[in-house]
């Protein structure tokens, strides 16, 4: 595999290329395409989410946008000092951020959101490539079990040294820092597993590990 960070023609999972065929025909309007990475390229934060979202990022083409879990995610970002506004609404918007870059675990929408371990794994090259760019020291944040598995497969790393754990965090070798954060998705935001408090104090952390470097 290449160790490039993102290829928009990217094929090499048979079922969600299939998918995302039935998308662009359903939604000839829609991105529909694999999702490049979002923001600072000299970021020493970056977040890591699981896969574009049906009528979010898949449709607009940037991750967490315009879909509900961009809600949270980008009015969190602007309050902590990382984004230039509250939301995030389209690739055209004027949004930037600074000192952060938003990524996905998968980089194409999958059926029912749900990415497949394998295609989990193919994707994973992508994941390995961005984290190399990263300067030292960073910090990544993971958006559930399945992001923060994939950091540490692509830096190599065992799943039980290291355990998933809403603002658990984990020092890498390499100057790495993972943190770890419930998803914002809707199901976790309205059942209250994760609310608003909880992430802003994650993201509060995370502002002060890169304030204190």
């Amino acid at each position: 595999m290449s160790r490039t960070v993102f290829d928009l023609h990217c094929t090499r999972c048979p079922r969600l290329v299939g998918f995302l065929s039935q998308v662009r025909e359903a939604h000839p309007g829609y991105h529909a395409a694999p999702v490049p990475p979002f923001g600072d390229p000299d970021a020493r934060l970056l977040i890591v989410g699981l896969a574009p979202g049906m009528h979010g990022a898949n449709a607009s083409g940037r991750p967490f946008t315009g879909d509900h879990a961009g809600i949270l995610l980008y009015r969190t970002l602007y309050d902590m000092g990382f984004g230039s506004h509250p939301e995030s609404r389209s690739r055209d918007d004027g949004l930037t951020l600074k000192d952060c870059r938003i990524t996905n675990a998968v980089k194409c929408l999958p059926p029912q959101n749900k990415p497949q371990g394998a295609e989990v794994r193919a994707c994973n090259d992508y994941l390995a490539a961005e984290l190399e760019t990263l300067p030292n020291p960073a910090v990544v944040l993971a958006l559930g079990a399945i992001a923060h598995q994939a950091v540490l497969r692509a830096r190599n790393l065992k799943l039980k040294d290291h355990p998933f754990g809403h603002h658990r965090v984990h020092d890498l070798p390499g100057g790495l820092t993972l943190v770890d954060s419930y998803h914002c998705s809707r199901y976790n935001t309205q059942t209250r597993r994760l609310t608003p408090e909880m992430f802003q104090a994650v993201f509060a952390d995370l502002r002060q590990r890169l304030d204190s470097r």
